[in-house]
């Protein structure tokens, strides 16, 4: 990556664990596709209105030449796993590999 990740915290402290976490993942997307030139990646906490078992959202931004953004969101009501902070990283990180292999074909496509 170009520009160094960058993690904000909503609502929730920063987590050196958390952040190593997420940093891991960036790196991993960087090996599936090599010209990113911008990551950001909001973890917002549960509503303070909640009790017990709120879910966590993770939106990542990642930017690739030609200005072309790719937005990774996932909903917190839609995945009743996402309690768990970690659990939701892993699902947003996963979703953005598919985001970016598909943009990678897409463009291998377009060269061939």
């Amino acid at each position: 990556m170009q520009i160094p990740v960058q993690i904000t915290f909503r609502d929730i402290p920063p987590s050196p664990a958390v952040e190593a976490a997420i940093r891991e993942k960036a790196a991993k997307l960087d090996r599936y596709y090599d010209r990113i030139t911008s990551c950001r990646v909001m973890v917002e906490a549960p509503s303070r209105h909640h009790h017990k078992g709120g879910h966590f959202h993770i939106r990542i931004d990642l930017t690739v030449p030609g200005g072309e953004e790719l937005v990774v969101s996932r909903d917190p009501a839609e995945h009743a796993d996402h309690s768990d902070v970690y659990v939701a990283v892993r699902d947003a990180f996963a979703a953005a590999e598919r985001q970016i292999h598909d943009l990678a074909t897409r463009r291998h496509a377009n060269h061939a």
